[in-house]
């Protein structure tokens, strides 16, 4: 991406609401966020489950031990997608469910889940869309030193080959990675999410070993998936704002521009890290030593569609002499940045936003320009909606309803984003609702809850809230309700 810059309105939505025919509709989850059974038919502990059970590192303590006990309800799951008539399902696997150690052969035990999950999917006529990674490294390879060790690679490129082979011949869609900016960043920079490292070295290590495993994943996944397979890594771009037109702000939005979007964008889109990246991490590792030659060239296979999750834009200044630091990045508190090489850049809280119950701002226009900007510096990339939704703080009713009209229209004005950029130019393919479900929401524990069903941890009983209803008409008309049709 090139450098960031204001905010620019989208032009007059067109009249039609309909989306485009064969646009999908989906939903998504990750494995340790759901799944539960974590000591279970072979599986071992992630970098999540030892992060998780670490005091302090999870709001009230909470582990992702039962979720929402997906691994044993997923049959009544499917049948409740069925019922919102989702088309697709975004799931992850489970690394160490399927290969404990993340080295040697599979359990199949743990592929029998993802095989019966396929399947269930499949009789329902929901596209099944498989993440190989989200966020969950088996403990045994953080050991001998995680993502920061080039070794990962060749772990992670022996594991989609195991993953290819058992649901290649029903899994079209594939995904390498889920926003590897947090894993490497949050997990080894400012230390939030596991493995809890913090590290700036580490941490720009990491990134590049992502984004060389994700092109070794990829030639794996073309050289065993059928033709017509489609493969993708989806990426949580950052639409970064300076919060003045100063050329020192202007300068602060392109650090965090290179730091947040184009360490990864560069490699995989371009094949190369941008220059400017270079300059402001040079101090802190010897890109010339990290990046092998042919790295690039393996990082930078195509992809068949690129994944983009949005939340809500980030506003960024660089702070006037003497004034603290403030970090309102909205990825959670430390004393560590996130950002190597731009630690001393301000992130801000955007003024007169509604905000969601993580203090996130709501601006859909941030999602169209987002979509905008990345149709904009690289033509002709097809682009999927792969997470997008929002916190409240839900409650079920005496009446034992779950009434969300702030998340109706939350997800009313982004699928507008979306349309709008369609109808200027990008080529969007589908949207995936993030989440289908209340789940374990990493740092946060289950105090936040994202979904669009309910979850009642203490029975496990799901609901679906208001929105479910509301997203579940928007499939069936295949475009956006009016406005007047959101109370």
């Amino acid at each position: 991406m090139t450098a960031a810059r204001p905010d620019i309105a989208p032009k007059q939505a067109p009249e039609a609401t309909d989306f485009p025919t064969g646009f999908v509709w989906g939903a998504a989850t990750a494995a340790y966020q759901v799944e539960g059974a974590a000591a279970e038919d072979g599986r071992t502990p992630s970098i999540w489950d030892t992060f998780s059970r670490t005091p302090g590192k999870v709001r009230n303590g909470d582990t992702g031990d039962i979720a929402a006990d997906h691994y044993h309800r997923y049959r009544d799951d499917v049948q409740l997608m069925k019922q919102l008539g989702l088309k697709a399902y975004r799931f992850s696997i489970s690394w160490s469910r399927v290969q404990p150690t993340g080295r040697g052969p599979a359990v199949e035990r743990g592929l029998d889940f993802y095989r019966r999950l396929v399947d269930e999917l499949l009789e329902a006529d929901i596209t099944p869309v498989a993440t190989l990674y989200h966020w969950d490294l088996p403990q045994e390879l953080e050991d001998a030193g995680g993502w920061p060790q080039r070794v990962t690679t060749d772990r992670f490129a022996d594991y989609t080959a195991i993953m290819a082979g058992a649901l290649g011949d029903r899994v079209g869609m594939w995904t390498t990675f889920n926003e590897p900016w947090c894993s490497a960043f949050l997990g080894y920079g400012s230390g939030v999410h596991a493995p809890g490292r913090t590290e700036a070295a580490s941490a720009l290590r990491a990134a590049h070993h992502l984004n060389l495993a994700h092109g070794r994943a990829i030639e794996v996944l073309r050289g065993q998936l059928p033709a017509g397979a489609q493969t993708s890594a989806t990426l949580n771009l950052h639409q970064v704002r300076p919060l003045t037109d100063s050329a020192a702000d202007a300068d602060a939005a392109r650090r965090i521009d290179a730091v947040g979007n184009r360490v990864f964008t560069g490699p995989m889109l371009r094949g190369e890290y941008p220059e400017d990246l270079i300059a402001d991490t040079s101090h802190i590792v010897d890109w010339s030593q990290l990046v092998h030659d042919g790295d690039l060239a393996a990082i930078s296979r195509p992809v068949d569609v690129l994944g983009i999750n949005y939340y809500t834009p980030t506003l960024v200044s660089t702070p006037a002499e003497g004034a603290g630091d403030s970090r309102n990045d909205g990825h959670g508190n430390s004393d560590h940045s996130p950002w190597p090489g731009s630690e001393h850049v301000a992130f801000h809280l955007a003024e007169g936003k509604e905000r969601t119950a993580m203090n996130w701002a709501i601006d859909p226009n941030g999602l169209y320009n987002l979509l905008m900007d990345v149709t904009r510096d690289h033509p002709g990339l097809p682009l999927m909606v792969t997470e997008n939704g929002a916190a409240f703080d839900d409650y079920v009713s005496p009446e034992g309803r779950v009434e969300d009209p702030e998340r109706i229209e939350y997800l009313h004005g982004h699928l507008d984003a979306v349309q709008r950029a369609i109808a200027d130019g990008a080529d969007v393919r589908g949207y995936f609702l993030w989440s289908l479900m209340d789940n374990f929401e990493w740092g946060y524990g289950y105090s936040k809850r994202f979904g669009a069903v309910y979850v009642d941890y203490a029975s496990q009983r799901r609901i679906p809230k208001a929105s479910a209803h509301w997203y579940a008409d928007v499939i069936r008309r295949h475009a956006l309700p009016p406005v007047t049709d959101l109370a």
